[in-house]
């Protein structure tokens, strides 16, 4: 499947193989609009049902506080894995996940290969 601009233009959505893969392109400023936008496109794709989903944050900028009060309503994703490549990236994940309760398992990874292998497990005891 050909992946799907989300509306404004900052990322794009793809269901892959039962994975959703949401990529935010580089310099992206994050802003609550553009979280529901990706939600949306997200829940489109699903079509009613659940999948893992990646998010490739590896270079966005900033998530502004009104987009991290977004990361708690519930989505298609039935566990979120984080990906991103600098120490930068783990620290404005932190800042997303910050004194939230996530609808799902959200982890952070720097490694494309640990995150799909957490996303496809089975065993969920881990979570």
């Amino acid at each position: 499947m050909k992946p799907i601009t989300v509306d404004g233009g900052k990322g794009t959505v793809e269901l892959d193989e039962g994975v959703l893969h949401l990529v935010w392109k580089a310099g992206t400023v994050l802003e609550a609009a553009d979280v529901h936008a990706a939600m949306a496109k997200v829940n489109e794709l699903a079509d009613g049902a659940e999948y893992p989903m990646l998010i490739d944050m590896a270079n966005t900028q900033a998530v502004t506080r009104q987009a991290k009060s977004v990361f708690s309503v519930k989505c298609a994703a039935s566990r979120i894995a984080l990906l991103g490549s600098s120490p930068v990236s783990r620290v404005i994940a932190n800042f997303a996940m910050a004194r939230r309760t996530l609808p799902c398992p959200t982890r952070f990874f720097t490694s494309r290969h640990e995150a799909m292998y957490w996303l496809l497990q089975t065993d969920h005891s881990t979570d």
